[in-house]
């Protein structure tokens, strides 16, 4: 069956008048949150048409699919696919002041230096300064281990002892396989010693599974469950905290019935702690700052919000974790995303010097 759905278009296929209509426009909505209509846009200095003419642009920006029209009498607003092409194409991002630099660093580095402080304070900051909600996610506790040891509890729960190489000791509660005997404990833990050494989890997780599953490791049934049970529970399990700050900044948004609705959405989004995790995540892979937009992203495809995140690194460049702002589409992404990246780098900072 042939695709019949119409690609976005793109700048190119915009001419330099839709080109100009289009960027003064959402930049109005940018500043006022408001749909804009033509007389509006007839007074902007970038602006040199009739309200007339600016309509007839309108509407076939709208019929493209990059403007929309909340109600029949009201002006125009872009649509999120419009608000991609806009930030890809026509966002000029500045640097923040200085004022905002001397901000970030006495509020995040003067808070107490503790790792939790710091990620508490960016949260806080972020919200303050971007007019939305304030994301963080604790760095991943994925130490290299030097030894494992399990000990057994009862018939039915076995404690497994992980110890870092640089010293940290991490105690987690597992089930025990059934009829479980003492000698796979001291097997299952002197496989694993050996296996991790100097690794991740995660990083020798999926060799030692392959390893047990085509019967390569030297492991009688029993050990080899109790291996199995340990990295099925530790790879599913994710013990970072995540921090929301300013979640009533998102209130003073609300102008009608539909945003009380839209921010309501938002609320139970941000309550998925797994789901935000896996989006701040999704920054792992690349160089700096990423904006999701409504839609593009399936957790916010309701509440139509926008998110803007950024990893945050060690001293050896290692992505350790993420922040950023999420609120609705109408942030002005401009002065959000250096904020964010600056604050990334600023925390990356100050936690990297406590690794």
């Amino acid at each position: 069956m042939t695709d019949t759905t119409p690609a976005s278009p793109s700048l190119a296929d915009l001419d330099a008048r839709s080109r100009t209509i289009f960027r003064e426009l959402v930049e109005a909505y940018l500043d006022t949150g408001e749909p804009v209509g033509s007389r509006t846009l007839s007074k902007r200095a970038g602006v040199s048409l009739s309200p007339a003419s600016i309509r007839n642009t309108m509407a076939d920006l709208a019929a493209s699919g990059l403007l929309t029209a909340p109600h029949a009498s009201a002006g125009r607003m872009p649509t999120h696919t419009g608000l991609r092409l806009f930030v890809d194409g026509l966002l000029q991002i500045g640097e923040i002041d200085e004022a905002e630099r001397k901000e970030i660093e006495g509020r995040v580095g003067g808070a107490g230096r503790r790792a939790e402080d710091v990620l508490s304070e960016a949260s806080g900051l972020l919200s303050g300064l971007a007019g939305g909600a304030g994301l963080v996610a604790s760095p991943r506790q994925d130490a290299a281990l030097r030894h494992v040891e399990f000990v057994s509890l009862s018939p039915t729960e076995v404690l497994a002892v992980l110890v870092g190489v640089d010293g940290s000791v991490e105690n987690r509660l597992m089930t025990a396989p059934e009829g479980l005997p003492p000698a796979a404990l001291i097997e299952a833990g002197n496989y694993l010693s050996a296996r991790l050494r100097g690794r991740t989890l995660q990083q020798a997780a999926r060799e030692i599974a392959e390893e047990i599953a085509s019967k390569r490791a030297e492991l009688d049934a029993a050990a080899a469950a109790l291996v199995e049970e340990g990295l099925a529970d530790w790879s599913g399990s994710d013990d970072r905290a995540l921090i929301v700050r300013g979640q009533a900044k998102l209130l003073e948004s609300v102008e009608a019935a539909e945003d009380l609705e839209r921010i309501r959405l938002l609320f139970e989004d941000i309550e998925r702690k797994e789901d935000l995790l896996a989006l701040l995540d999704q920054t792992r892979g690349g160089q700096g700052v990423r904006l999701f937009i409504g839609s593009e992203n399936p957790l916010f495809s309701l509440s139509g919000s926008s998110v803007i995140v950024a990893p945050y690194r060690d001293r050896e460049q290692k992505i350790i974790g993420a922040l950023g702002v999420i609120g609705p589409t109408r942030l002005n992404y401009a002065r959000v995303i250096p904020l964010v990246d600056y604050t990334a780098r600023v925390v990356g900072r100050l936690l990297g010097e406590e690794r």
